[in-house]
């Protein structure tokens, strides 16, 4: 009964993507922490997991696509604009901020909901 929940390809892609944004926080963490480190570069989740990610889940393989691990990596289209060559644009870093807190918030929701729904089955109550 457990395992229906926890094994649905929506609470596994779920978790997951909830995983790689807390990744992302930390490097934005890292970036904003840096952006006046001179050569600093600007890193974030590596672009390869998104294609690879979404080519597993349209071939219908979420064992293999849950299986995925994102890593960090040196962002290389970001450009350095200063004499020190650090490429950390501080106010792009808060959008993206910004931007992963409201999708980690909308993951969170997603898990929550599984576990609630587990909750309810086990207990026969919502709350």
């Amino acid at each position: 009964m457990v395992d229906p929940i926890f094994q649905s390809p929506n609470y596994q892609l779920a978790s997951k993507l909830l995983d790689v944004s807390v990744l992302r926080q930390e490097a934005i963490a890292s970036n904003i922490a840096n952006s006046e480190t001179p050569g600093y570069r600007r890193i974030d989740v590596a672009p390869d997991f998104a294609t690879e990610l979404r080519s597993r889940i349209n071939a219908g393989d979420m064992t293999a696509a849950t299986r995925l691990e994102a890593r960090l990596t040196e962002d290389s289209n970001a450009r350095s604009m200063r004499p020190d060559g650090n490429s950390v644009q501080i106010d792009s870093e808060l959008l993206q901020m910004n931007r992963n807190m409201v999708e980690h918030d909308f993951l969170s929701e997603v898990i929550s909901r599984n576990i609630k729904q587990l909750r309810l089955a086990i207990t026969g109550r919502a709350g």
